[in-house]
């Protein structure tokens, strides 16, 4: 179900960048917003991993520094039928979890030295499991895509923003359209971009739920980690770039209100009440 509401959403998004590109900036404009776009994303989709891992000063541990961390990675990633991903430790008191990778070749997870205090062993194996469905699944390569055409759009709507300001207009003759409707378009669209995007997000984050209930043998661990971890986060805030703050398992970032709304999680009392349900 969250894998076609992700299909779905990234068609609508493509959608809304064709019909945006096409009135607005035509078909040059268009593929020129596309190609920026796709020149700003690649690099951070390419060296994502290392890039966050320093971020956050992340320690890279074996069976040797960290034994008991490293097997139960290697063990939980034999069960998701991966190759074992490089394993690193956070030094942050904010319980959290993130992993990164272009590819489940080149991935890695990482823990906070706050988690590792904070939960079981069960609910340990939880979030790793969580983690590792993100690796299986491929969704930094999926967030990149969202991020593209999402910056592609704005890219498009800049454009035509700047056409307004020097007297440009839009031009509404092949279509018959209005430019009013246009520029309303204009404002609107990024910010509907923003909204599928996050969407996209939270539909990942609850398929790496049920993932990672699965790889680790029991919803409850996950369950019971993610009920400690939302305490967690608000008692310990993390100093954490909010460009990077959709890949951990919980937001490391406070805010509530009109805010939440537009979140790259879900709630989390909605994302526990989901794990219970496949107990029964």
């Amino acid at each position: 179900m969250n894998g076609t509401k992700t299909v779905v959403l990234l068609a609508t998004m493509s959608a809304l960048f064709v019909y945006v590109g096409k009135l607005l900036a035509g078909d040059v404009g268009m593929f020129i917003a596309l190609i920026f776009a796709c020149f700003m994303n690649i690099g951070s989709y390419w060296f994502s991993d290392k890039i966050v891992l320093k971020i956050y000063k992340a320690v890279e541990v074996d069976e040797t520094t960290a034994p008991e961390l490293y097997h139960t990675v290697k063990e939980l990633a034999l069960s998701a039928g991966l190759p074992m991903p490089r394993v690193y430790i956070i030094p942050s008191q904010n319980p959290n979890a993130f992993a990164t990778g272009r590819n489940p070749q080149n991935a890695a997870v990482a823990v906070t030295e706050g988690i590792l205090q904070m939960l079981s062993m069960e609910e340990l194996k939880g979030v790793l499991g969580h983690e590792l469905t993100h690796i299986r699944n491929r969704d930094i390569l999926i967030s990149t895509i969202a991020a593209t055409i999402a910056g592609a759009i704005s890219m498009i709507a800049q454009m035509a923003q700047w056409a307004f300001i020097f007297g440009g207009g839009v031009d509404d003759d092949d279509e018959g359209g209005n430019p009013l409707i246009s520029l309303l378009i204009i404002f609107l669209a990024p910010i509907a971009a923003f909204i599928i995007q996050m969407a996209i997000s939270r539909s990942r984050e609850y398929a790496a739920d049920e993932g990672g209930a699965k790889i680790s043998g029991n919803p409850q661990y996950l369950a019971s980690a993610l009920r400690k971890l939302e305490e967690g986060r608000l008692k310990l805030p993390m100093n954490a770039s909010p460009s990077t703050a959709h890949m951990f398992i919980v937001n490391p970032l406070t805010g509530g209100g009109i805010a939440s709304l537009f979140s790259t999680h879900p709630p989390t009392e909605e994302r526990i009440r989901r794990l219970l349900e496949m107990k029964k």
